[in-house]
């Protein structure tokens, strides 16, 4: 593609992607104050779907869809579909579901286009909190919320030992004990900690500079396809242990000089792993 080409498309992801991931979040929102219906569980009891997260995700696919039918989607609730032409979209209908279900202003819908791969548009919008999350690779990360839009820049240079840092929990016993293991060897070395409960939301709450940091065993590309993209475009480095990218086994997220820092704990107390 030339540069020209390049920017028309990523101008028209944008645009499609605020516009399905504020939809969807109204829905979400209207759905909320009628009442959640618990559908199922996935990895254990805790572990929960509700029918909204199911509409949510069939709305995001069919309003993207009727925009740019030739594009993939890969969806948490089970959407998928082979594109055309290079573009993948990444879904997750409600991040942060059980906070969703309790009432809990901290959840999102998350929305990322990916061009061959590559995360180039990510959009998380957080309609209890009045506030969208948007990035445009190249084009930086902003806020928008009842008094206009807002430049994001992580917080750097921070010290690890005054960083306050997200985290969260996974479903299983046995990855619980092995995260609360983390936790403890952690705390010293950090201001505080916080679990909030939406891994998109905290992510972005670090390019805000709300968190300085946040780390996390278990979560999917759908949970930080978007507010990834967040991240780094407002100044912050995103990744995995050891030099691997993010992936199941970890993701880390924090301005540059925390980073290392903050790896190495993660690495030397093997937040990686459920041993």
């Amino acid at each position: 593609m030339d540069l020209e080409y390049s920017s028309l498309l990523l101008d028209e992801l944008r645009e499609v992607a605020i516009s399905a991931a504020r939809e969807a979040a109204v829905l979400a929102a209207d759905g909320r104050r009628e009442g959640v219906v618990v559908a199922g569980t996935k990895s254990s009891a805790t572990d929960i779907v509700t029918e909204m997260d199911r509409r949510v995700e069939a709305l995001l696919v069919d309003r993207i869809l009727t925009a740019r039918p030739d594009d993939g989607m890969l969806g948490e609730e089970g959407a998928s579909h082979v594109g055309s032409n290079g573009v993948r979209w990444v879904l997750d209908p409600i991040d942060g579901t059980v906070n969703y279900l309790y009432g809990i202003p901290s959840w999102g819908v998350s929305v990322a286009a990916e061009i061959d791969g590559v995360g180039v548009v990510g959009v998380v919008a957080a309609p209890m909190l009045g506030e969208t999350f948007v990035a445009v690779r190249g084009r930086g990360a902003h806020k928008h919320d009842q008094w206009g839009v807002h430049e994001l820049r992580v917080n750097d240079p921070v010290e690890l030992t005054g960083s306050l840092v997200g985290t969260g929990y996974g479903y299983t016993q046995e990855r619980r004990i092995a995260q609360a293991r983390v936790t403890s060897a952690l705390l010293p070395y950090v201001g505080d900690l916080r679990r909030l409960g939406s891994c998109s939301i905290d992510l972005c709450y670090v390019a805000e500079g709300r968190f300085d940091a946040y780390y996390e065993r278990g979560v999917h590309l759908w949970d930080y396809a978007a507010a990834a993209l967040v991240v780094t475009e407002a100044g912050g480095v995103f990744g995995g242990l050891n030099g691997r990218g993010p992936s199941e086994d970890l993701v880390i997220a924090a301005g540059p000089n925390l980073y290392r820092g903050l790896h190495d704990v993660l690495r030397d107390n093997g937040a990686d792993t459920d041993g």
